[in-house]
């Protein structure tokens, strides 16, 4: 029932990305910064895209004397292809989002996790194409490849896709503008520890007594 529960507002997620998509709205940005990463897998998208479609007028020409199976994998064939625009349309709308406290790594809308920028010890641009799991790691690859990887001094809890509870203390993603997101992490963690830095207001000195 859980899982049915999960895959249910999953599907959801997906339509409502679709209207977002279609309004040029994207989702949760508030006072952040957005930081897309959909570019990376916007040609691979087209490809299933075009799969689904050429299979569904070859099993429509080979159905042809059966109505009802035919139809039966038509609809089948338009829910992928459905499926297929709403990860893409969720991965345009839902960006990674950098604001003054923390940020928002996602990916389409199964995998949202905020981090605290002063739990990210350190960051960089990195490009890796090859993933091997590991506890304690989250890699979030577009298209096989992550360009930027985190590195935190604590443990942040993740939720994956059904509901079971990860820490990772390690997070490589994917952003289409590397380089700029790495800049934007670290210019928001000096101006919170150049705010954190309070001069310390003098106190005054002591005043001698008066003299009786």
């Amino acid at each position: 029932m859980r899982t049915a529960h999960v895959l249910v507002r999953h599907e959801l997620r997906l339509v409502v990305s679709l209207w977002l998509w279609a309004a040029r709205r994207p989702h949760g940005l508030g006072e952040g910064t957005a930081f897309g990463y959909s570019r990376g897998q916007g040609t691979m998208m087209l490809g299933f895209g075009f799969v689904i479609v050429i299979e569904s007028i070859m099993m429509s020409v080979l159905l042809r004397n059966h109505p009802a199976a035919q139809r039966a994998w038509f609809m089948l064939d338009m829910y992928t292809l459905l499926i297929i625009i709403g990860i893409h349309a969720a991965s345009v709308v839902r960006p990674h989002v950098l604001d003054a406290g923390s940020l928002r790594v996602r990916r389409a809308a199964h995998v949202d996790l905020r981090i605290p920028l002063e739990k990210i010890a350190h960051v960089r641009r990195e490009l890796r194409t090859t993933h091997e799991k590991a506890d304690g790691e989250l890699n979030l690859a577009i298209g096989a490849q992550t360009t930027v990887t985190l590195e935190l001094t604590d443990p942040v809890a993740h939720v994956t896709f059904l509901g079971r509870r990860r820490d990772v203390r390690l997070v490589r993603l994917h952003a289409d503008d590397a380089t700029d997101l790495v800049q934007a992490i670290k210019a928001s963690k000096a101006a919170n520890a150049t705010n954190a830095i309070k001069p310390a207001r003098s106190s005054p000195s002591p005043q001698p007594d008066p003299l009786v």
